[in-house]
């Protein structure tokens, strides 16, 4: 699992309770951007398509907790939650699914601020009418640990993109096969050489779901 801490502690003790035997070797380290708190004055919303990008604005602002907050998906609104936002909504899907979350319920003519990744996965403003006013503000990035995969194992879970290309440039892998958590992540894979499933859903218990019975090692 090429997962980044503590999200990959975390998924491991997924899999152990579903009777798998997780290997733990993350190729890539969440850094916070230092920064000066950002200025929330006109902001009408917050939009988050990632947990990490939650906990890095939480540390980054104790302000805004009271605006609207939007999520790509259950578990980054879980993290809002847990950070203290008090209006949390989330589109339970994938980037085009929080776009027609936004287009629906976002306010008017409002500025909504993206705390999240230097390389965000997909591009959301490319997917609202330009009368919506999104502005990112990276928080994090996610960087190369310089690890290697292990060069044997059954299966590897992917949840992003950006995992997926590390993961190629260990490769390529003479066996196993590939989970990915979306299309975009399949891509990223490229020439890794694996077989890939890809999860019904943008989602890890679909990812999950998608690795079928229990095989050692994951």
């Amino acid at each position: 699992m090429a997962r980044a801490e503590p999200g990959a502690a975390e998924t491991a003790a997924r899999l152990r309770s579903l009777g798998y035997e997780p290997l733990v070797a993350p190729l890539l380290a969440i850094q916070p951007i230092v920064q000066s708190a950002p200025e929330l004055d006109g902001v009408s919303g917050l939009v988050f398509t990632s947990r990490n990008g939650v906990d890095a604005f939480a540390r980054l602002s104790a302000r805004g907790r009271s605006l609207p907050v939007f999520t790509v998906g259950a578990a980054t609104a879980e993290a809002a939650r847990a950070a203290g936002f008090l209006e949390v909504q989330s589109a339970d899907g994938d980037i085009a699914d929080l776009a027609r979350l936004l287009e629906r319920t976002a306010s008017a003519g409002g500025r909504l601020l993206a705390p999240g990744a230097a390389e965000p996965a997909g591009d959301l403003t490319a997917l609202l009418p330009q009368s919506m006013r999104v502005e990112r503000l990276p928080v994090y990035e996610a960087v190369e640990t310089g690890a290697s995969a292990p060069r044997t194992f059954a299966a590897v879970l992917v949840h992003s993109p950006r995992a997926g290309r590390a993961l190629a440039r260990c490769g390529p892998f003479s066996s196993g096969w590939a989970v990915a958590i979306s299309a975009a992540a399949t891509e990223a894979l490229g020439g890794a050489g694996l077989e890939i499933r890809v999860a019904d859903r943008p989602d890890e218990p679909s990812l999950l779901a998608a690795l079928g019975k229990a095989v050692p090692p994951v």
